[in-house]
């Protein structure tokens, strides 16, 4: 189970090469999509039906989404890919908090943006993401 954020990133460095060797990762950080984690520990097991985890990379070509293991925290499949062209634009509602922060994506064919909360512990790989993907810094 990869508890350390530098393990996590390399993971996912690791499968964006298998999938494309010429691209390489900028920043990766990790998000439970969903409605606010508070809420959803305060249901318990039912809530967390409602979560899903993912890891958002910034790469030189693309925004590359991956799912996440819950359990061992390693990159699954790539939900999404989006060119790095079209991904200006897909970001709103960024809100920092003091533990949860979040930030909605627009992901492709899905009706409305989805919430992406972000631990405090990737708060600095968030900002560098949101820097990109709005081309504005995050305050």
């Amino acid at each position: 189970m990869a508890v350390k954020k530098a393990t996590m990133q390399q993971q996912v460095a690791e499968a964006i090469a298998q999938i494309n060797p010429a691209d390489r990762p900028v920043v990766t950080v990790q998000v439970i999509a969903g409605p606010s984690v508070w809420l959803m520990s305060m249901l318990g097991l039912i809530g967390q039906a409602f979560l899903t985890y993912y890891f958002v990379t910034v790469t030189e070509q693309a925004v590359v989404v991956h799912k996440a293991s819950r359990w061992s925290n390693r990159p699954q499949e790539i939900a999404f890919a989006i060119p790095a062209g079209e991904a200006a634009g897909l970001v709103s509602d960024i809100n920092r908090n003091t533990l949860w922060s979040y930030f909605r994506l627009q992901l492709p064919n899905t009706p409305k943006p989805t919430r992406m909360n972000v631990h405090r512990i990737w708060r600095a790989e968030m900002d560098q993401v949101l820097t990109i993907l709005t081309a504005q810094p995050v305050a």
